[in-house]
């Protein structure tokens, strides 16, 4: 489907059977030209549920906190003071969880203890009740 540019000699005249395709493309240019221009300018904004101010004071007292600190070989402190065995820790435990406010509980564990002491005490503390307690000192890992 080539373009004859002129007649090949003669008084053959061949009717030229392409299309223009010229006024076609216009009429598609001009018609997204209108399409572009009528569509509606959409807003970008993120519609956000703000809090609503609260004048209320913050808690008077922080709460507690319950340090248990568990040594490389095994050793449990409770606050600073020892605690000579597991049975005495389930017992403090227990009057935490007993408790209508339970106070935190930060497990603070040696870099070289044994996972089986760290697990056992988290163990006994879901068992009793204990819901706030956390792993702490973690920074001492990271090396």
């Amino acid at each position: 489907m080539g373009m004859n540019v002129g007649s090949s000699g003669g008084d053959d005249e061949e009717v030229m059977v392409d299309i223009n395709t010229t006024p076609l493309i216009d009429v598609m240019l001009v018609l997204l030209i209108m399409f572009i221009i009528t569509i509606p300018i959409q807003t970008h904004a993120v519609k956000m549920n703000m809090p609503v101010p609260n004048n209320a004071a913050p808690p008077p007292v922080p709460p507690e906190i319950i340090r248990i600190d568990l040594d490389f070989d095994g050793t449990m402190g409770w606050n600073g003071e020892i605690v000579p065995d597991r049975a005495t820790l389930e017992d403090k435990l227990r009057r935490v969880a007993a408790q209508p406010d339970q106070p935190e509980v930060h497990l603070r564990p040696n870099k070289l203890v044994t996972y089986k002491y760290v697990a056992m005490v988290m163990a006994s503390a879901q068992r009793l009740g204990v819901t706030k307690i956390g792993i702490v000192g973690n920074e001492q890992f990271l090396n």
